[in-house]
């Protein structure tokens, strides 16, 4: 599957504390070039747990705007920023949408804020 930075996919999320998985929406966030040629990809978890939205690590996505609509998601939903997580593309079940430009600029402050970069 030909995936870019941006795209919000299913996958098969695996749980580092036992073997089970759970399929889930996370955000593509590694660069297109090393999607091309890797095997994996670097994720953000997507969560419906609203409750932190407001937290600088976390983005809030809201169905009823323009952003929420590309998205693909069928709720409210955050995109995680302390949960990456490297997977295999062979996870990815099918693309849902993709967050523009204005989005993915709001996710690389989340990601600044969880990684503390300047």
């Amino acid at each position: 599957m030909n995936i870019q930075r941006g795209d919000i996919v299913l996958v098969d999320y695996p749980y580092t504390s036992s073997n089970e998985t759970k399929v889930r929406p996370v955000l593509v966030i590694q660069n297109d070039r090393d999607n091309q040629r890797l095997k994996n990809t670097i994720i953000i978890q997507i969560t419906t747990q609203t409750q932190r939205s407001l937290e600088p690590t976390q983005l809030l996505i809201k169905m009823a705007t323009h952003e929420g609509q590309q998205s693909g998601l069928r709720q409210d939903s955050v995109i995680n920023c302390v949960n990456l997580l490297t997977l295999s593309k062979d996870k990815i079940l099918r693309k849902l949408g993709q967050l523009p430009n204005s989005s993915l600029e709001k996710v690389n402050d989340c990601l600044k804020a969880a990684l503390e970069l300047t």
